[in-house]
């Protein structure tokens, strides 16, 4: 016989839980990706909006016969800017637009995790990318039909915000039901890193239409997150045990396989075995002997039906709010996401101003502040594993960052390459705690020991957290429009404020840390896997 070749060997060195953990992880990597892939447009869009008209004012006193070269089918060069954006206002007005997404995104967070424990997540999430996906394609209507409406555009926002609040809880209960909490800041550093790669493929598919035809720099990103959103119904897999009634069928009492359900976590059918050893254990261990041979079941031993444990309930808001750490870790993510969000959709339209390029070369040199973003974040992770303390590594990274905003402020003056390389930095220092609290710390307060196992409050504890942040987001963008009008010094002073306002929120749970000796609210024991 032939040796099997070694990629084989390594596709079939993972067992079928594996596999399934393999499919969760890219599936929720991708229907997020989606989400802040539609996100980022706006930001790109801003400087074509508003662009700066000199030179179209000259070239018109110039021409005799004040007879242009249309731009498009609808748009000459004496419109250089966007009504209603063309006047001088325009920073508030597009401020407004900001403040009207993620104000509306804050409000429905909190209600979205509540929601979203009491529905199928598959099903709630598919729901939510599609219409997220409609919104986002409306907005670039705007251009095809030539609306001049900041109605239209603020309606637009908001509702796009409401609907965009289905997808966080949802991929973070995924994934932390499929993941336990041996390396949950590794894993989920790199989970994370959708973030900044959906921030990126945004910048890029945006900025290559934003001077032709900015239409189109919404309408493609909502094509593709509702066609995500119709991946997201064929193949999310919200829980291990979902899996449980598919492999009962095939190993059925037919099949030598013996098998009743009882009511498991989060409502889902779960399957118990017992053996004459009097070992018991769960139907998703057993998923992972090695017991298929074809579409035939191997025969087992003796087979006795635990006895049922009643369905826990759904945590309620102030029951979650009780959880150590939760009120910290929120109100601290809204002074770092704030930072995070007036990167995200002010950073291209500084670098327009600041270093003199269009609007699809800013674009793409904003992309860079999402790479060190990844970097940051998975570095978040992988240190919160080793040290076992998630509130000191968030503290030290927040503590670093204030002072690295104010040397990109100076340095971003003087030349690309030092402007790269501080986008980078800053990238790193600031969405580096964001991503840990959002993710890691999210999933362990929602799974935390006085839970007592009650697995339906990661959804709302999530949704919490990420809620409150996501004021902190709504805030952040508006006072950027407003106080950029007297100069952008005043808004990196507002962002180092807020970084230092971050690490004093988390000052209670660094000390705990430091003198227990282990993390908080999550200790060192608990972060082995079960």
């Amino acid at each position: 016989m032939a040796p099997i070749p070694p990629g084989i060997r390594l596709l079939v060195s993972f067992n079928r839980d594996q596999w399934y953990r393999a499919l969760t992880f890219m599936l929720t990597f991708l229907l997020y990706t989606s989400f802040h892939l539609s996100r980022k447009p706006i930001s790109i869009v801003k400087s074509e909006l508003h662009k700066n008209c000199s030179s179209v004012n000259e070239l018109a006193t110039a021409s005799s016969s004040n007879q242009l070269l249309l731009q498009s089918p609808l748009h000459n060069d004496m419109d250089c800017s966007w009504k209603p954006f063309d006047k001088s206002n325009y920073k508030q007005l597009l401020g407004a637009m900001d403040y009207s997404f993620l104000c509306a995104y804050a409000v429905g967070m909190y209600l979205s995790g509540i929601i979203g424990e009491r529905l199928p997540i598959r099903l709630y999430l598919t729901v939510g990318m599609l219409t997220s996906g409609l919104f986002t394609c409306l907005f670039g209507l705007g251009y095809i039909y030539n609306i001049h409406n900041l109605g239209f555009y603020i309606f637009v926002q908001v509702a796009n915000g409401l609907v965009q609040t289905t997808g966080w809880p949802s991929v973070v209960t995924c994934i932390g039901n499929w993941f336990g909490k041996g390396r949950r800041g590794l894993i989920m550093g790199l989970w994370n890193s959708h973030t900044s790669v959906g921030n990126i493929l945004g910048s890029l598919i945006a900025g290559y239409w934003v001077s032709t035809n900015w239409g189109m720099s919404f309408i493609v990103p909502g094509l593709i997150i509702a066609a995500m959103g119709v991946v997201c119904f064929f193949f999310l897999i919200e829980h291990p045990n979902d899996l449980n009634s598919v492999y009962a069928q095939s190993c059925s009492p037919g099949n030598n396989l013996p098998a009743k359900s009882r009511n498991g976590l989060n409502g889902h059918k779960e399957l118990y075995l017992q053996y004459k050893e009097g070992k018991s254990q769960s139907y998703d261990t057993e998923l992972l002997l090695p017991r298929d041979h074809g579409s035939v079941c191997m025969p087992v031993q003796q087979v006795v039906v635990v006895k049922s444990e009643s369905e826990p309930s759904a945590i309620s808001f102030m029951g979650a709010l009780r959880i150590p750490g939760v009120i910290e870790f929120s109100l601290s993510l809204l002074f770092a996401k704030l930072v995070s969000y007036t990167f995200l959709f002010w950073l291209p339209l500084y670098i327009t101003k600041a270093a003199h390029l269009d609007a699809k070369k800013a674009g793409e040199l904003s992309t860079l502040f999402d790479v060190g973003g990844i970097v940051g974040g998975i570095l978040a992770g992988v240190i919160s594993d080793k040290l076992g303390m998630r509130a000191t590594t968030c503290a030290i990274m927040l503590l670093l960052a204030a002072p690295t905003l104010y040397g990109f402020s100076m340095i971003s003056e003087f030349g690309m390459g030092p402007t790269i390389a501080m986008l980078l930095v800053c990238g790193g220092l600031v969405n580096g705690p964001y991503a840990l609290i959002t993710t890691a710390v999210s999933a362990d307060l929602g799974t935390h020991k006085s839970l007592k196992g009650n697995a339906r409050a990661l959804s709302t504890v999530t949704a919490i957290i990420d809620g409150t942040g996501s004021v902190g987001a709504a805030l952040g963008p508006l006072l950027a429009g407003l106080l950029s009008s007297g100069g952008w010094d005043r808004v990196f002073y507002m962002l180092m404020i807020s970084d230092f306002l971050a690490l004093l929120l988390l000052l209670r749970l660094v000390a705990n840390e430091l003198t227990s000796g282990k993390s908080h609210p999550t200790s060192a024991v608990e972060l082995k896997e079960h």
